[in-house]
């Protein structure tokens, strides 16, 4: 019985279109790779950057460009979004610890340097806010920098504002470091402090790593010794704020002193 002659093997050569043609089993030439997606992509947020400022990017393109320098090569889209999503906010990347930041994948010591970098300016601006002017006339800039220099810390930590008899600032110091949820207050030392400087007022400021600004016991009853013991020097205490994610809280706002 006569045999059936096989078809035709499929040629691997491609049709007119350059394509490669239907039914090729084998030795079809290779698809041309594709580009990664990130190719072009620094090129076109630098562009959307300049073009419409930072309200042009979401928060974790943002964090994206921060990135470019930490990391020359690659797709940043990944850490910036693992960024966020363990912290919840461009505030408070820019502001976590670096330990809880090297938790993240992908972060090593030039992306934290990065960040850390980032935060170092924005509080120098914000300090440049109130150096040299009248404090209380800039209140709102004196409760954003406060905000932004310890409300996000996971220490507490007990600030001062020094003021001159004009009421602008000598000094910006953090007296103490503490626990999350207490830091210790020498009255004493507070004074002298106020003393050496020649400071005529002081903004006393701590922070509630819990979030909530609202005073305890405790911080209202040294807030009054500090007063009563800087009163009869001459030195007045303008305010004690505190502050926290979630705001802030004002004792002279609310007559607690």
């Amino acid at each position: 019985m006569a045999r059936r002659s096989r078809s035709p093997l499929p040629s691997a050569t491609s049709d007119e279109n350059g394509d490669a043609p239907q039914g090729a089993l084998w030795d079809a030439p290779a698809v041309a790779a594709q580009p990664p997606h990130h190719v072009g992509h620094r090129k076109r947020l630098r562009d959307r950057f300049r073009k419409g400022g930072p309200d042009a990017l979401p928060d974790y393109e943002l964090i994206e460009m921060i990135l470019f320098r930490a990391i020359p090569q690659g797709d940043t889209k990944p850490l910036a979004k693992a960024l966020l999503a363990q912290f919840g906010s461009f505030p408070e990347v820019i502001n976590a610890p670096e330990g809880r930041l090297r938790e993240v994948a992908g972060v090593g010591e030039r992306v934290v340097d990065e960040l850390k970098l980032v935060r170092a300016a924005a509080l120098r601006l914000m300090q440049g806010e109130i150096v040299g002017r009248t404090v209380l006339g800039s209140w709102q800039a004196v409760l954003d920098y406060c905000r932004a220099a310890q409300g996000f810390d996971e220490k507490e930590q007990f600030r001062i504002l020094f003021l001159d008899k004009r009421n602008q600032l000598v000094a910006d110091e953090v007296q103490q470091t503490g626990t999350v949820d207490h830091t210790p207050v020498y009255i004493r030392e507070v004074v002298k402090r106020a003393l050496e400087l020649s400071a005529s007022a002081l903004i006393l400021v701590h922070n509630h790593p819990s979030g909530d600004p609202t005073p305890s016991s405790a911080d209202i009853d040294m807030t009054r010794q500090i007063v009563d013991a800087a009163r009869p020097l001459g030195v007045q205490v303008h305010d004690h704020v505190i502050v926290g994610r979630s705001g802030h809280f004002s004792m002279k706002g609310k007559r607690l002193i």
